[in-house]
C-alpha cells in the first residue's frame, strides 16, 4: 500500500489521481495490502507469495500483457527485483511456463540502464535505438508532460531526487524493453 513513511492511505490516493490522469479508471486499480509485502526499498519480498497475487490478479483480468521491471529494479529498489522475481518464476517454472501461453499473456520487463545512461534524458535515444531490445517507447513532448503530471500526483513521493528524475531521466521519455 506504499506504507513505508505511514503514508499508505495518502499514496493509494495519490495512485488513483496519477492513474485517472493517465485515462486509467480507479475500479481498474489494485492495491494488495498484505503484511508479507511491506514497502520497504530494502526488503526482498516472498517471490511465491508474490508470484500467486500476480498470476490470480492477471487471470482474473483476462491481462495479456504485464510490464514490469528487470532484475535491476530501475534503481535497485528491492520491492521492484521482488516483482521481476516473481515473474519470472512463475513464467519459467513449468506449470506456468505452460499455464502462461494457455491464457496469452506476455510479459515486457524494462532494461535497467546505467546511472550515465540514466540522466542522458533524450540524448540516450540513438544508443537505446542502436542496442537490441524487443520493444521501444519514445514519448512525445505531449506524452512526456502527461507523464510529469502523473509524477506529480505522487506528492509524498516527490524528493529532491525525483526533481531531478523528472527532468532528466531518459525513463521519461525512452524505455527499452524485452521479452521475458
Amino acid at each position: 500500500s506504499g506504507n513505508y513513511y505511514h503514508q499508505g492511505e495518502i499514496r493509494k490516493k495519490e495512485l488513483e489521481q496519477s492513474c485517472f490522469l493517465l485515462g486509467i479508471p480507479a475500479s481498474d486499480v489494485t492495491v494488495i495490502d498484505h503484511r508479507d509485502l511491506p514497502d520497504n526499498p530494502a526488503v526482498e519480498w516472498d517471490t511465491r507469495l508474490l508470484a500467486a497475487f500476480v498470476l490470480k490478479h492477471i487471470e482474473a483480468n483476462s491481462i495479456n500483457l504485464v510490464v514490469t521491471f528487470d532484475a535491476g529494479g530501475v534503481s535497485g529498489h528491492a520491492n521492484h527485483i521482488s516483482l521481476y522475481t516473481a515473474l519470472r518464476y512463475k513464467y519459467c517454472c513449468f506449470e506456468i511456463f505452460i499455464l502462461f501461453p494457455c491464457v496469452g499473456c506476455r510479459v515486457l520487463v524494462l532494461e535497467s540502464v546505467n546511472l550515465f545512461r540514466k540522466y542522458t534524458s533524450i540524448l540516450d535515444v540513438l544508443l537505446s535505438c542502436l542496442l537490441p531490445r524487443d520493444a521501444l517507447f519514445i514519448l512525445t513532448e505531449e506524452e512526456t508532460e502527461q507523464a510529469r503530471k502523473a509524477m506529480r500526483c505522487h506528492r509524498s513521493q516527490l524528493l529532491w531526487f525525483r526533481h531531478i528524475y523528472m527532468l532528466f531521466s531518459r525513463y521519461m521519455m525512452i524505455n527499452s524493453l524485452r521479452l521475458l
